[in-house]
């Protein structure tokens, strides 16, 4: 089997059909620590996405949020998120989604990011733009950061950073139009890939959370970095600065480490 986006766009759909068939109904939840929860809808959809990879390019690395690592040619890896908004999900509130992302020897190649609520695929390809359901994506124009809407996330999982974290988000929350806290690093960037936000930040993410996302804002014109300006990106510990191009110095100016 050739491996395409509309192949990708395809499983994260059924992965996300998982996710919609189970949305307001009971789960059974699991805690990984005090807060970080896991139902039994991650488990079914990333083993469904599992499943597939496995079936259909055996010799692949893949890295998921539940699985862990499974070995394989790390040029030629996944990175899955199954329910990328785990929290949101078990409570109802309507903002996660499934986060695929094909990652080759020169870097991220497919990102599809599915929300099945309001069934919208977010997807990209290296070098051939972002869509939304097949329609072309960009970011944002805006220039000016007071009247940019930016958005950021942090958990109670980071305790060691619970300072910064509100510090900034106050900080930012003054410099800007307004910020969010939506629950989703995925669906964070792609609304920052739709124009619908400018900009996004989070100092601690994992690769499965933003794999995805950084390929689709960059071919949606914006731009993807660290904190500090580094591009790399999937290596861990993960944070992320994501804008559009005329306002990624001055977010970067605020966000980096003093």
């Amino acid at each position: 089997m050739e491996l395409t986006l509309p192949l990708v766009e395809r499983w994260a759909r059924q992965a996300g059909e998982i996710l919609r068939t189970g949305f307001g109904k009971r789960h059974t939840i699991d805690y990984k620590s005090d807060y970080d929860l896991v139902t039994e809808i991650d488990r079914q959809s990333e083993d469904f996405l599992f499943s597939q990879i496995r079936q259909h390019f055996p010799t692949h690395a893949t890295i998921g949020e539940e699985n862990g690592e499974q070995s394989g040619n790390l040029d030629a890896r996944w990175y899955i998120d199954p329910v990328d908004g785990t929290t949101n999900y078990a409570h109802g509130f309507p903002y996660f989604c499934v986060s695929l992302a094909f990652v080759d020897e020169w870097g991220s190649r497919l990102g599809v990011i599915y929300d099945p609520i309001h069934d919208e695929c977010f997807s990209a390809e290296r070098g051939g733009g972002a869509f939304l359901n097949g329609e072309r994506i960009s970011v944002s124009p805006t220039n000016d950061m007071q009247q940019a809407l930016m958005v950021t996330g942090f958990s109670h999982n980071q305790a060691d950073m619970l300072d910064r974290n509100l510090r900034l988000f106050a900080e930012l929350n003054m410099a800007t139009q307004a910020m969010r806290r939506f629950g989703s690093a995925a669906l964070n960037m792609a609304n920052v890939a739709a124009g619908r936000l400018d900009g996004y930040y989070e100092l601690a993410v994992k690769p499965w959370d933003i794999a995805a996302g950084a390929l689709i804002v960059r071919e949606a014109g914006g731009m993807v970095s660290r904190v500090n300006g580094e591009g790399d990106l999937l290596t861990m510990p993960c944070n992320v600065a994501v804008t559009n191009p005329h306002l990624h110095d001055a977010l970067l100016a605020m966000v980096r480490e003093d």
